[in-house]
């Protein structure tokens, strides 16, 4: 039963298409600006202006420079990490010696 309706709604369908006829006539070279667009896009060439967060984004989601961006995000973050590190022994060890030098006044 459910055959018979679909083949009857398509039928229906065709028909309405076939009479159906646009309104109004294309712009002149419409076809030629359609594929022109279709062009800039495949090639890259910037048929409209792109946001350049955009274009950033495209540059660095490539997989290659998605890797070095990780990497040298890694290791600007370690040697960060070390240097704090430093920084805070370093510290650490200064108070300890004021301590170890002058107990009583620290009190």
């Amino acid at each position: 039963m459910n055959g018979m309706n679909q083949q009857q709604d398509e039928a229906r369908l065709l028909a309405l298409l076939r009479e159906s006829k646009p309104t109004s006539p294309l712009p002149p070279r419409f076809q030629e600006n359609v594929w022109r667009r279709i062009e800039c896009v495949e090639v890259g060439q910037p048929g409209e202006r792109r946001n350049w967060l955009d274009a950033f984004v495209n540059l660095v989601l490539r997989p290659r420079l998605a890797f070095a961006a990780v990497a040298v995000l890694v290791l600007m973050g370690t040697v960060l990490g070390v240097r704090e590190g430093v920084q805070t022994a370093r510290h650490e060890a200064q108070a300890r010696y004021v301590t170890a030098v002058a107990p009583d006044v620290l009190r």
